[in-house]
C-alpha cells in the first residue's frame, strides 16, 4: 500500500509545521479528484477532509513544534514530522511518496520524493488537504489565545497585516524565533 506525505506551514513566521500521511482506498469514490490543497477552496477542503477521515484506509497527522523548528531548522523539523506521520499510520505502507525534492531519513519503507507531487499523486494531494485543514484550525485557535495578530486571517504567513501586528504587539509565544523577521524583533 502506498502512503502519500505532505506538509503545510514551512514558510510562515508562526505556528507549527503540520504533516500528514495518507493511504487511500482503491474503492474511494473521490479517487482521481484530489488536488493540491492550495488549489481547492476552504469550503471544499473541509468537505474533502471529512471524506478522507471516513474513507481513507489510514491517515496520520504529526507536527514539528516551534522548539523543533528553532532547534533543528525548518527542513530537519519538517522531515522529522513527516517520518512521525508515516510511523503513526495504523497500517504500515509498503512504499511512501513525499511531495518535494527530499525525503526524511531513516524511513521504515522505500521512500521517493516527487517534485510537484501534490498535483501528480492522489495520496500526496490527500495528505496536503488533511495537513492544511489541521494547520488552519490550529492557527484559528491560536488567534483566540493570542488576539491582535489575526492568525485566523493569515495563518502565520508574513503578510503586511501580520508584520504590522508584530510591530504593534511584539513577538508572541508561537512565533518562530529562528526566522530572520522574528529574530530582528527580539
Amino acid at each position: 500500500m502506498l502512503a502519500g506525505v505532505d506538509e503545510v506551514g514551512r514558510g510562515p513566521l508562526a505556528g507549527p509545521v503540520v504533516t500528514a500521511a495518507v493511504i487511500l482506498s482503491p474503492n474511494d469514490p473521490m479517487l482521481g479528484a484530489y488536488r493540491d490543497s492550495k488549489k481547492v477552496s476552504e469550503k471544499k477542503r473541509i468537505k474533502i477532509y471529512h471524506h478522507l477521515k471516513k474513507h481513507a484506509v489510514s491517515y496520520a497527522v504529526a507536527q514539528a513544534s516551534l522548539k523543533e523548528i528553532d532547534n533543528l531548522n525548518i527542513l530537519h523539523a519538517t522531515m522529522a514530522a513527516m517520518r512521525k506521520a508515516v510511523l503513526g499510520l495504523q497500517i504500515a505502507p509498503t512504499a511512501v511518496v513525499v511531495d518535494g525534492n527530499r525525503v526524511p531519513l531513516d524511513m521504515p519503507v522505500p521512500t521517493t520524493a516527487v517534485i510537484g507531487g501534490d498535483d501528480l499523486v492522489q495520496e500526496i494531494a490527500a495528505a496536503s488537504i488533511i495537513a492544511k485543514v489541521v494547520r488552519d484550525r490550529l492557527m484559528c485557535a491560536y488567534d483566540v489565545v493570542h488576539p491582535g495578530y489575526q492568525f485566523a486571517k493569515h495563518k502565520g504567513y508574513g503578510t503586511k497585516v501580520h508584520m504590522d501586528a508584530l510591530l504593534a504587539h511584539g513577538v508572541s509565544p508561537i512565533h518562530r524565533k529562528s526566522f530572520a523577521p522574528i529574530a530582528k524583533l527580539l
